[in-house]
């Protein structure tokens, strides 16, 4: 099991994280618009390992039309707090994590704390954006990160990407997000922030399903 976290205070919005909480539809952050969604990917254990390496190889924003640049993993080993059960109980005890991997065009994996910057239009609409890691989960069974905005995007806000393969062998993908509209015509017109919620959702399914499961 690895999990890493990075928190620098180098992203744009204030509620990090927030994009995990239960209640993220009911109750966003503050002035933001909330979306999530799931899918079924398949079954097994193939099919959740090829989706995880997938999925920490950038292959939902590429999926989505976008160009990854500029991956910079954090400075030096990055730290990987205690782990808690549902009920606040350590699981497992501090540790530095060192391993980098790379793709075979040798771009770094997906990693706590790295840096990197989108470039490209979904439906029409600008999704350049400058990111940054704020977290990762590799488990078992789940796999997943947390990925906030630094700047540079028509929106501030994170996403949460999360594959689990569960006790009954289907495998599932979902992604939760918060955005709040930064620039003024998305201010002025929230139905583009939803659009390109939904254009940027539908890139994701299609990089980790190309036969398109049935959405939940």
């Amino acid at each position: 099991m690895r999990r890493g976290n990075f928190q620098d205070g180098t992203v744009d919005y204030a509620a990090v994280g927030a994009s995990q909480a239960p209640d993220l539809m009911g109750y966003p952050p503050e002035k933001s618009i909330p979306a999530e969604d799931a899918w079924r990917l398949g079954s097994g254990g193939e099919r959740f390992a090829t989706s995880a390496d997938a999925l920490l190889a950038w292959a939902p924003l590429r999926g989505a039309g976008l160009t990854v640049s500029d991956v910079h993993p954090a400075a030096g080993p990055t730290y990987s707090g205690v782990s808690f059960d549902d009920a606040g109980t350590p699981l497992a005890p501090s540790k530095l994590e060192t391993e980098q991997r790379f793709d075979a065009d040798g771009t770094p994996y997906v990693a706590a704390g790295t840096s990197l910057r989108v470039h490209g239009r979904v439906g029409g609409l600008r999704a350049d954006a400058h990111l940054r890691v704020i977290s990762v989960t590799e488990e078992p069974r789940r796999v997943g990160f947390l990925l906030g905005t630094i700047g540079e995007s028509v929106v501030s806000g994170e996403e949460s990407f999360l594959l689990e393969w569960y006790e009954n062998d289907e495998v599932w993908f979902r992604v939760r997000a918060f955005d709040r509209p930064t620039s003024p015509l998305y201010r002025m017109l929230p139905v583009l922030v939803k659009r390109r919620r939904r254009e940027l959702f539908g890139g994701y399914l299609r990089a980790l399903s190309p036969l398109f499961a049935t959405p939940s």
